[in-house]
Parts: structure tokens; C-alpha cells; sequence
């Protein structure tokens, strides 16, 4: 059985179309655990339900197709870098060749947040090594390349991005960059159900965002970059036994702390999303109490068989 588990938490005041309207902070945790409801339909109920630091929360039984434990699941969100599993998902579609050498340009660069990075303008890498840094580490300027070398450019990449979604069915969907800094690229808990069960569906997508670390030599420095994953439990993954098939970060002061992963539990696949957490090791501190509970609940199911 495949079960999906999706988190997110938002600010205070929730997006109804447009992100402009929920830029509050993320301060308030405490008052939404009230917010959750859970479902057993095997009826064992000896697991205590998770008590998660996210504001909306989903936990879904992929192959059952119904929700196990639901939190403000249609609240709409920013979703920060979450967005770069559908830019991935569209370059992947567009079968572009993967060896073709990009350049990072002036355009590529982020003038709205002003977040760092590490690839300087004038930066020349394949296009399969952009992905894998966007994926990976959540590289800005590889995502924005991403999008502004598709045919027709950062537009028609940005309106396939959003046909695409309306596809998967993520019907409270929207994406306006290929980077996922804008605040208006937001989504809900429902809608990323579909988003991560796509994305798992790619082996590229699997394989560069479960890469823990990765080394990048800039051809006109002869510098090497040594790259990390975002994700803890991936770039640590050695030292836990967590099975991680899919995984992707993201961050804005909007978004909160955000975490997906597709990942094996007391033997079965799940997906875990949170987003808006209010750290990152909040958000891995609730990816820790779900997998404690399906465990536990796992485990009541041996003791009554």
C-alpha cells in the first residue's frame, strides 16, 4: 500500500487566488494543532495521531486513494522551491538535450530576493547539470536557466508549467517563475498530493534529488563546487535509516521552511510535504513524528492480526 503524507504551514492569513494577500509571518503554530482531523479505516486507533508544527498537513493513501489524516488541506500557499519539481517535470517533457551546455546570464540572476549563489554570470554548464543542481540544492540561477533556455522562453515555459498543472488536476494551483522565489507561485496540500505522485513517476527527478552530494568544476576558474543536498535526511542519509525516493527543500520568508520526499515506512511508500514550517529542523522534526506514527500504527496492526 502507498501513502502519501503532505505538510504544509502557511502564515495567518490564507491566499484565495492571488499570493499578494498572505505575506504575514509564520508565528502561530500552537493554536492550529486543533485544526486536524484523522481517519483510520483499518480502525486501529492504539497511535496516538502526530502532533505536527505545520499549519496544513495531509498524510494519503496512495494506493487506497483516501486521506489517513488531514490539516487545512485546501488552504492556498506559497510553495517556494517546491515549484522546482514541476520545472523539472516540464523541461523533462520538453525532451531537450540534456548535454547542451547553458549559460547563466543576467537574467537568471535573483533581483527580487536577493538570494545568494554560487554560479557566477558567465557560468557554462550542461543542461542535465543545471537540473541536478536546482533539484538537489535548490539552485536559483539553475532553475531560472532552466526556464529561460525552453523554446520560447522564461513565458512559454511558465504557461506550460501551469497547463501542466491543470493536467495533474491541481485545480488551486499557480506558478509565475521557474525558481519558485515569487510569492505567487503557490499551491495547497491537495494539490501537491498529485504534484509529488507525477514527479515521482521521473527517474531523472529521483536520481538528482536523492544525490547527496555533487561537485561542480566552473569551466573558466578550473574552481570545484562541492554541492550538498538541502535535505538533511538525504545529505545525512548514511547515518540514518531513512529510504528516501524523491526529495526537494525551499525556503522564502512567505513560504516558511518546505520540505517533500517520497520515501519508504514500515514498508511502504510514502510522501511527505511540508511547507511553512517554522525551521528547517521543524520541518524535519515532523517528518520524524509521521514516520514514528505510521510505525506505531504498522505495528498495532501486527499486534491485533
Amino acid at each position: 500500500m502507498k501513502i502519501l503524507i503532505v505538510l504544509c504551514a502557511v502564515s495567518g492569513l490564507l491566499l484565495s487566488g492571488s499570493a499578494n494577500a498572505a505575506h504575514h509571518h509564520h508565528r502561530h503554530h500552537k493554536a492550529h494543532f486543533v485544526k486536524a482531523s484523522y481517519k483510520d479505516p483499518h480502525g486501529f486507533h492504539s497511535a496516538a495521531q502526530p502532533r505536527l508544527a505545520s499549519y496544513a498537513a495531509v498524510i494519503y493513501d496512495e494506493k487506497n486513494g483516501e486521506e489517513l489524516y488531514a490539516k487545512n488541506n485546501d488552504a492556498v500557499v506559497p510553495i517556494a522551491s517546491i515549484t522546482k519539481l514541476m520545472t523539472a517535470m516540464v523541461m523533462l517533457d520538453a525532451q531537450l538535450p540534456m548535454d547542451e551546455v547553458l549559460r547563466i546570464d543576467d537574467e537568471d540572476v535573483d533581483n527580487l530576493r536577493h538570494s545568494s549563489s554560487r554560479l557566477p554570470v558567465g557560468t557554462r554548464l550542461k543542461r542535465s547539470e543545471m537540473l541536478r543542481l536546482a533539484l538537489m540544492s535548490s539552485e536559483n540561477r539553475a532553475a531560472a536557466a532552466l526556464g529561460y533556455n525552453y523554446p520560447g522562453g522564461i513565458e512559454a515555459f511558465v504557461r506550460k508549467m501551469n497547463e501542466k498543472a491543470k493536467e495533474l488536476g491541481m485545480e488551486h494551483t499557480h506558478f509565475v517563475d521557474s525558481s519558485g522565489l515569487h510569492s505567487e507561485n503557490v499551491s495547497t496540500a491537495a494539490d501537491l498530493v498529485r504534484m509529488v505522485e507525477a514527479a515521482y513517476q521521473y527517474r531523472e527527478i529521483r536520481e538528482d534529488t536523492t544525490t547527496s552530494t555533487h561537485e561542480v568544476m566552473l569551466p573558466r576558474s578550473e574552481r570545484v563546487l562541492q554541492y550538498n543536498n538541502s535535505n538533511a535526511l538525504v545529505k545525512y542519509k548514511a547515518s540514518n535509516d531513512w529510504h528516501i525516493g524523491l526529495s526537494k527543500t525551499g525556503f522564502t520568508n512567505d513560504a516558511g521552511h518546505c520540505l517533500v520526499m517520497h520515501s519508504t515506512i514500515a514498508e511502504k511508500p510514502v510522501v511527505i510535504v511540508l511547507l511553512d514550517s517554522m525551521g528547517s529542523e521543524t520541518r524535519i522534526g515532523d517528518a520524524n513524528r509521521i514516520r514514528k506514527w505510521l510505525e506505531s500504527r504498522a505495528n498495532s496492526r501486527k499486534d491485533f492480526s
